[in-house]
Order: structure tokens, then sequence, then C-alpha cells
């Protein structure tokens, strides 16, 4: 089975963080994605996705993000129910983020410095840098 999902998108709003009864700290916030096609009215439509990040990428998204940033999401999607205030069972759909891609840089920041990723630890080890002079090309 595979549960994988990769969104591109901007902060509906600042992240929000919190802490469960034990301490781990998780942060919620809302992406708006446009819709890849264009609707009868000539519009694209944009989804609204919740997303929740956990432990120390949850700290890095609540004190970099706000309002507006660019962002690449890469996680899986959640199904969890729950009852509302006047006990009707309600169903929730958010991405569980496993990596955040920072895609801009805050409007308050000069030129980049260092790496603006957020993500837990991988796997698969570390990202290549694929950009390289034509000059050092064998062909």
């Amino acid at each position: 089975m595979f549960n994988k999902v990769i969104l591109i998108g901007r902060l509906v709003r600042e992240p929000e963080l919190r802490f469960t009864p034990s301490g781990t700290p998780v942060a919620n916030f809302t992406l708006a994605v446009d819709r890849p096609f264009v609707g009868q009215q000539g519009e694209r439509g944009t989804d609204f996705i919740d997303v929740v990040t956990w432990r120390r990428l949850a700290e890095i998204c609540a004190k970099n993000l706000g309002k507006g940033r660019l962002v690449a999401v890469e996680g899986r999607l959640q199904i969890r129910s729950y009852d509302d205030n006047q006990g009707v069972r309600r169903k929730a759909a958010e991405v569980v983020a496993d990596t955040v891609k920072f895609l801009d840089r805050p409007k308050s920041q000069g030129a980049p410095t260092g790496s603006q990723d957020a993500e837990e630890p991988s796997p698969y080890g570390s990202e290549i840098d694929l950009a390289t002079n034509d000059e050092d090309l064998p062909f």
C-alpha cells in the first residue's frame, strides 16, 4: 500500500503551535493550492488543505513560516473522526507532513543564507545539488 502526498501552495494564516499533554510540539497550518485547470468561468479553483507537523519540524515551521509563504509539503493523507460540540460524528482530512521546503524567503529577509528546508531525518540520505557549470560536463 502507498500513501504519499506532495503539495505546493501558500499558507493561508500563521502556523498554530501547540503541545500535547506529554510535551510533544505539533503545528497546524492551511495551504491554499491552486487547481491545475480553469473552470467554466475562466478562473482557477483553489483547495484549502490542512497540514499537521510534529516535533522539531513543527517548531521550525512555527518559527519560520507565516501567512503567504510559498512551501512544498511532502507527507501522507490522514482521515480522522471526532465528535463535535453537539455530539455529531465528523471526519477531517489532513496531510501529516514529513518534509516542508520553504520555496521563498520572508519579505523581511535579504539574500538567502543557508538552507531553508525543514524535514524529518530521511532514510534516503541527503539531496544532491545537480546545478553544474556546462564547462564541467565531459560531453
